[in-house]
C-alpha cells in the first residue's frame, strides 16, 4: 500500500517500532497505568519500590520487540492474563465461519474502548488466523501512551474531529479508501457497529458506518452489493455478564439527560482502565457467518448484521435481574405503564425459562450480587443502569418475537 497518502491515519510499522518501543520505556505514564491495573490496591508507602520492579519487567518484556507482530504476540500474553484475572469464564465460538487467508471486515457491537477488539484478536489468533487492524477514534489520541500503544498494536484512526463539511468528507473518503484497500491487500480489519460505546446496552448498527465502506468503491463505480461482498462482512456479537464501566456510563446518561455532557481530560483512559483490570464476570465472542447476498441500501445491509449480532449475543442473568428490578419500581411507583409491565413481564418469563438450568441458590448469590452493585449509586444513576442491562433482552425479545 502506498502508505504516504494515509499518513496521518494508518497504524505504526515495523520500521517505526524501535523508535516507540523506547519511548514506551521511558514512560513514567506506562508505569501508572500498570500499577493502577495490576496491583489496585498497592499501600502509598509501596508505591515506589513496585515502581522499579514494573519499569525492570517492562525493559525485560519490550526490549526485544522489533516488529508489531512481535509487539502483538506480548499483547497476547496480556489479554490472556486481563481474562485470568478479570474473567470467570471466557468463551468464544463461531471461528468455523471464517477462512485462513480470507480478509474480513468485522462489525461488532461495542461496549469496552479496547478489550472488544483485542479479544476478539485473542480469539482469531487462537483459532490460528491473522489478526484484525483496529479502527479508533482520534479522541483517544490525545494521550501519548495511549496513541502508541494502540497504534503498535495494528491501531488506524477514524477522524471524528474534522470541521466543515469538506473536511468531514475527505476524512470519510480516507478511510474508506484505506479499509477497502487493507481488504484488497488481504488484511482483517475490525470497526464498532456504530461510533462509541453502546452506552445503553442497545446494540444498533448505524447505517452511516456501511455507507462510510461504499463510499470509496461508489466513486469507482461499484454497485453498493459487489462492493460489501467484495468487503466479507462479519457480526461479531461481544457479552459481558458484568460491564465494568456500567456506573460510569450511567452517570454519563445522567448526566447528558440533564445538561449537554463535556467529556473531562483522563476520561477515556479511566475507562480503559477500568474495562482492564475490574471483574467482567462471564465473556463471550460469537462470530457470526459472513454477509452475502444481494443488498438494496445501508440501511438493509444494518439490519442484516443486527439481525445476527442481537441473536448471537449471550443473555447472563444481570439482564433477567434488571427486568425485574424495573418491574417492581413500575409497581412501587407506577412509572411503567400497564401494559408495559405486561410486555416485561412476559419477557422475563421468557428469560426464566431460559436459565432454567442455573441452580436457584446460584440464581439467588447472583440476584444479591446484583443488588449490590445497583446500590452503590444514586436512584437517578441506577435507573440508567437497569436499562442497560435490561436492553439486550429487551432487543433479543424484539427481534424474535417478529
Amino acid at each position: 500500500m502506498a502508505m504516504q497518502q494515509f499518513e496521518s491515519i494508518r497504524p505504526y510499522q515495523d520500521h517505526e517500532v524501535p523508535a516507540v518501543i523506547e519511548r514506551l520505556l521511558q514512560s513514567d505514564a506506562l508505569i501508572h497505568a500498570i500499577i493502577h491495573v495490576q496491583f489496585p490496591l498497592v499501600p502509598r508507602y509501596l508505591e515506589k519500590p513496585l515502581a522499579r520492579y514494573v519499569r525492570h519487567r517492562i525493559h525485560k518484556n519490550l526490549k526485544e520487540i522489533s516488529t508489531v507482530a512481535e509487539f502483538q504476540d506480548r499483547m497476547r500474553g496480556f489479554v490472556q492474563s486481563t481474562i485470568e484475572k478479570s474473567m470467570t469464564e471466557f468463551t468464544f465460538s463461531g471461528e468455523q465461519n471464517l477462512q485462513q487467508g480470507v480478509p474480513y471486515v468485522f462489525i461488532s457491537n461495542h461496549r469496552d474502548i479496547t478489550l472488544d477488539s483485542a479479544l476478539l484478536n485473542y480469539t482469531l489468533i487462537d483459532a490460528g488466523l491473522d489478526t484484525a487492524e483496529i479502527a479508533i477514534g482520534d479522541n483517544l489520541l490525545s494521550n501519548p501512551l495511549v496513541s502508541d500503544l494502540l497504534r503498535l498494536n495494528k491501531s488506524f484512526v477514524v477522524n471524528r474531529s474534522a470541521s466543515g463539511v469538506k473536511a468531514k468528507y475527505q476524512a470519510l473518503l480516507q478511510l474508506s479508501h484505506y479499509i477497502n484497500q487493507a481488504s484488497a491487500e488481504g488484511r482483517s480489519v475490525w470497526i464498532a457497529q456504530r461510533e462509541g460505546r453502546a452506552k445503553d446496552g442497545f446494540d444498533i448498527t448505524d447505517p452511516a458506518i456501511i455507507k462510510m465502506l461504499y463510499v470509496w468503491q461508489k466513486k469507482q463505480g461499484v454497485s453498493f452489493s459487489d462492493a460489501m461482498n467484495k468487503l466479507n462482512l462479519v457480526p461479531v456479537a461481544i457479552s459481558y455478564e458484568y460491564d465494568p464501566c456500567d456506573g460510569l456510563k450511567a452517570t454519563e446518561l445522567q448526566a447528558r439527560a440533564a445538561a449537554d455532557y463535556v467529556k473531562q481530560d483522563g476520561e477515556d483512559v479511566e475507562s480503559i482502565m477500568r474495562g482492564i483490570a475490574l471483574p467482567k464476570g462471564r465473556v463471550h465472542i460469537e462470530i457470526g457467518k459472513p454477509l452475502q447476498g444481494d443488498f438494496a441500501d445501508a440501511q438493509t445491509l444494518a439490519h442484516a448484521l443486527d439481525q445476527q449480532i442481537v441473536e448471537n449475543y449471550r443473555l447472563f442473568p444481570p439482564s433477567l435481574l434488571a427486568i425485574e428490578h424495573m418491574l417492581n419500581l413500575g409497581k412501587a411507583m407506577q412509572s411503567l405503564k400497564d401494559d408495559s409491565i405486561t410486555r416485561f413481564q412476559t419477557i422475563a418469563q421468557q428469560a426464566r425459562e431460559t436459565l432454567t438450568a442455573m441452580d436457584a441458590q446460584e440464581l439467588s448469590r447472583q440476584a444479591a450480587e446484583f443488588s449490590a452493585r445497583l446500590a452503590h449509586y444514586p436512584a437517578q444513576v441506577q435507573r440508567y443502569i437497569l436499562e442497560m442491562y435490561a436492553n439486550p433482552l429487551l432487543n433479543k425479545y424484539n427481534y424474535t418475537s417478529h
